[in-house]
């Protein structure tokens, strides 16, 4: 009798010791892989560094328009801006120059 009741607080100690183990097992895998964890961290964290990078390429564009257009305008008007403007928009050139296309502009 009394080695079965040995046995018996063996079972129980160890099932302690193996809920405890599961436990933690489940929420160490939730915790790398959950829909909160760690991967999905990292991936959102990748897609910020792309959308920021795009955001800070279309903001560049911004601005060099912003300047285009401020040298365009009737207050401070460049000639030489508004000269380049023309031939490119127009396709106007004279008979003794030579177009040099860059594939930057547009």
């Amino acid at each position: 009798m009394e080695i079965f009741s040995e046995l018996q607080n063996r079972l129980k100690r160890s099932g302690v010791l193996i809920f405890f183990v599961v436990l933690f097992l489940y929420f160490s895998f939730y915790t790398i892989n959950g829909e909160r964890g760690l991967r999905r961290y990292l991936h959102l964290r990748q897609e910020i560094n792309y959308a920021e990078e795009i955001a800070a390429k279309y903001s560049r564009q911004k601005h060099e328009l912003e300047e285009k257009v401020r040298l365009l305008s009737s207050d401070s008007l460049d000639l030489d801006m508004l000269d380049e403007r023309a031939r490119a928009v127009l396709n106007l050139a004279r008979k003794d120059e030579f177009i040099i296309l860059d594939s930057e502009e547009n």
